[in-house]
This record gives structure tokens, sequence and C-alpha cells, in this order.
């Protein structure tokens, strides 16, 4: 059962994709290398739990989508202020 809320989109495969992502999994979807990510978590740009007890990572999708999103944003507000 998904507490979050909302919804989760389903795979390419018809399963539910997973609520939260690995490090790993963030890499790969904005094609950043580790540091990177892991600078972005640290800095709070991109909101992430530590779960385990050896306090592993995790992101959850949406907040992923939302980063993303804010970040079309971001450059589209920096266009438009090199337009005027």
């Amino acid at each position: 059962m998904d507490n979050s809320g909302g919804t989760r989109a389903p795979c390419h495969n018809g399963a539910m994709a997973p609520r939260f992502l690995k490090m790993e999994d963030v890499q790969e979807i904005l094609n950043i290398s580790s540091q990177q990510a892991y600078s972005l978590v640290r800095s709070g740009d991109l909101p992430a739990i530590q779960v385990g007890g050896r306090g592993i990572w995790r992101v959850e999708a949406t907040e992923l989508e939302s980063y993303i999103a804010r970040q079309y944003a971001a450059v589209r507000e920096k266009a438009e202020r090199t337009e005027s």
C-alpha cells in the first residue's frame, strides 16, 4: 500500500515504480557522478532520507521529479530574464 498520499506510476513492464530510489538510480537518471548526487543531497537541493543502521541514502521518486521540475523552471526564468 502506498502511504505517500500520491500515486506511483507503473514501470514499463507494468510493475509499480519504487517509491524510493538508490543514489545510484539518481546518478543514472540525472547522468551525474556520485559526488554530484551526494552534493545535491547534502546541500538540501534534493531531499533524501537515511535508512538502516548504516545510514544508506534514499531519494523519494516524487522528490527527484520535483527537483527536475524546479531545475527546468529555473532555466526558463533565467532565459526570460536574458531576453528582456
